[in-house]
């Protein structure tokens, strides 16, 4: 099961719009996770990790092959991919993603402080990570 997804420039752009609160120029979204956490990568080549789930930014690589090497370990894919989830999503409760769309949680655990998979939806990945975007603005104010 892939546990990574790609959105356009257009998709990322709407999807970041929220989170101008923090620092993302020079920063270009690459890929996101499948729910919605998303890669960027700056002008020097490091990666950067929008953590959805907690509301920050933070660097995370000096490079791909760094980051490649992370993602492709179990606790890479657990920490940065929620893979158990997506795994669990998928397998065990059937929840399968089109193009457009994440796993998500409503309302989102950064209010619940649940990560149940029973409690795991399918959204758009736009809806998820904008709201996310929102909500965490609105906490720290």
């Amino acid at each position: 099961m892939e546990l990574t997804k790609q959105f356009s420039d257009e998709q990322f752009a709407a999807a970041l719009e929220s989170w101008s609160w923090l620092d993302l120029r020079g920063k270009t979204p690459r890929f996101a996770s499948l729910f919605g956490n998303v890669f960027l990568e700056d002008s020097a080549g490091g990666w950067w990790f929008l953590d959805t789930f907690g509301g920050e930014l933070v660097p995370g690589w000096a490079g791909r092959d760094e980051l490649v090497a992370e993602l492709g370990t179990q606790d890479g894919q657990d920490q940065y991919l929620q893979g158990v989830l997506a795994t669990a999503a998928f397998h065990r409760r059937g929840l399968s993603l089109n193009d457009d769309e994440v796993y998500g949680y409503a309302p989102p655990p950064v209010v619940t402080g649940s990560f149940a998979v029973e409690e795991i939806q399918v959204f758009r990945f736009t809806v998820v990570v904008g709201v996310a975007g929102q909500l965490h603005r609105q906490l720290r104010d």
